[in-house]
């Protein structure tokens, strides 16, 4: 364990330490300026060019295509970005670094030039991937080894995410929409402003966490240069990794350089991870890992659905949603609900219900109740798929009246927010809990490399719509999703069996010992030793 259980106690409040909430802040405003641009990007690129407002004309499924890119990079790069603060920098200040870039691109976006548009989000794409894993790995630091507030804890975070973005879908929406794209875009930047103001004032409370482990530490074991220099000695990996390599090879020819260069960034992900598991020194740390790496599948499918929200399902609101209402909203927006407003839904329910579904989970587990972290995240998914079933009505009600119900957006939005609050904060917890310590800031770089994954996936499927049709997309949605979370469920027990107990054990501890996210594959000798 990184630091000893006899560090000075961390300061609470709420029953939880006070760096939680700075980091919910910091996180809070990061977020209110990905998703206030993530809410007007496609309708930026779908709007006419010759409209008041202008955008940039862009076809639906090229829009979506730009999209799926857009959104997986923001998350893939979580890989080298929590490389870097394993390494280099540490969690604490690659969050710092991150924030400063963010500020950067989301400044340039306001600028209506071409060349700004591309090179902001690619500032943006950067500053993400070493914030978004770092800050995440951070707040599991913040708790100790079988503390149950631990997903509380990412819970709460989670809340401030989503206050975040529900206050981005209204405000940048608005603005946007109504005032100009670029001033939303801008708008943005100043939040992104106010999460670094945040987060350096709170800098005396964050001590404990996020620092650069020393060079014993970090050398300890092999390095990431190490694994991919003993792959030429590992025969078996060295061979998946060269046919991978072929087979990337062959997609850049037949898919484009795009998809290659993709396709040959997984590879090299795939043999690192491959190369990972080689190095892990027990039994125990290998079967945790395998599951860890599992869940990062449900991830994948959870987010290719999800993300049709700021998609395919933004277009829908957008061009195909009666969102007319028998009143006129001030500040020139008129007597129709924007479209980006849809948006909010998604995070206004996860603060509403947030909590409670975090508390039901609890209580199901100390009440020796089926609670582990693959069976929620399971449930999740399937109760996400079915929000898709009131997206097939709205579909068939288009057809047959040439415009559909807003309803349906909130009944979809609202299964889809609780079937995210039983797998996106779970999986979060989860992956502290069985990650190697050496490698803790890789792993949340790899899950949210996995989350990219899932929103390049909804952008192809977003973009397959315009063929297939709507009803068509969503029914084989629901089909794909419920069934693949159904085959999960059956293999629970032998899953459960490889964690080794991680999550038997979790229990209230009301005060907390500071420390660094431990490596929870070894247990204490200490408390061994109590429990004979």
């Amino acid at each position: 364990m990184a630091n000893s259980a006899t560090a000075p106690a961390q300061k609470e409040l709420f029953g939880h330490p006070v760096g939680l909430f700075i980091l919910f802040f910091t996180e809070m405003w990061e977020r209110f300026s990905y998703y206030g641009m993530r809410a007007i990007l496609v309708l930026y690129l779908v709007s006419a060019t010759q409209d008041g407002n202008a955008g940039l004309g862009w076809t639906q499924e090229n829009a979506l295509i730009l999209y799926g890119w857009y959104t997986m990079l923001v998350y893939v790069v979580s890989i080298p970005g929590g490389i870097l603060a394993d390494k280099v920098f540490g969690q604490k200040k690659a969050v710092l670094i991150g924030g400063i870039i963010l500020v950067a691109g989301h400044g340039i976006l306001a600028v209506e030039e071409m060349w700004a548009f591309y090179t902001g989000l690619g500032l943006i794409i950067a500053g993400v991937g070493l914030l978004k894993p770092n800050i995440s790995t951070m707040v599991g630091g913040l708790y100790k080894e079988g503390d149950i507030r631990r997903d509380k804890g990412f819970t709460i975070f989670y809340i401030g995410i989503n206050l975040g973005a529900f206050l981005a879908s209204l405000i940048v929406g608005t603005v946007g929409e109504v005032y100009g794209w670029h001033y939303g875009f801008g708008l943005a930047g100043i939040a992104m402003a106010f999460g670094l103001i945040v987060y350096l004032w709170g800098q005396k409370y964050l001590t404990e966490v996020g620092n650069l482990l020393s060079k014993a530490e970090r050398d300890e074991g092999a390095s990431l240069g190490g694994l991919f220099a003993d792959l030429f000695k590992s025969p078996r990996e060295l061979i998946i990794t060269v046919v991978l390599f072929a087979l990337s090879i062959y997609g850049m020819y037949e898919l484009g350089v795009g998809y290659g260069l993709l396709f040959i960034f997984l590879t090299l992900v795939v043999a690192m991870m491959l190369m990972v598991y080689k190095d892990l020194t027990s039994q125990v740390m290998k079967d945790r890992y395998v599951v860890m790496l599992l869940s990062f599948i449900l991830v994948i499918v959870f987010w290719g659905a999800f993300e049709q929200a700021g998609g395919l399902m933004n277009i829908y609101a957008f061009e195909k949603t009666d969102r007319s209402i028998p009143f006129e909203l001030p500040w020139g927006i008129g007597a129709e609900v924007p479209a980006s407003w849809f948006q909010s839904l998604n995070a206004l329910f996860i603060i509403i219900f947030g909590v409670i579904v975090a508390n039901f989970w609890a209580k199901r587990k100390l009440k020796s109740k089926e609670a582990s972290s693959i069976f929620k995240m399971a449930i999740g998914v399937i109760i996400m798929g079915l929000g898709f079933i009131f997206m097939v009505f709205a579909s068939l009600q288009f057809e047959a009246q040439g415009e559909s119900a807003m309803y349906w957006l909130v009944f979809a939005y609202l299964l889809h927010t609780i079937g995210e609050l039983c797998t996106s904060p779970v999986a979060l917890s989860f992956i502290t809990k069985l990650s190697p310590v050496k490698y803790a800031s890789l792993m949340m770089g790899v899950y949210f490399a996995a989350t990219g994954l899932g929103n390049k996936v909804a952008g192809e499927v977003g973009a397959f719509a315009a063929e297939a049709g709507d009803i068509a997309t969503f029914t084989g949605i629901t089909i794909f999703t419920v069934t693949f979370a159904g085959i999960v469920l059956l293999m629970l027990k032998p899953l459960k069996r490889l964690t080794h107990g991680a999550e038997d054990n979790e229990r209230e501890i009301p005060q907390q010992e500071n420390y660094e996210l431990g490596d929870e594959n070894i247990i204490d000798k200490e408390e061994l030793k109590r429990k004979k």
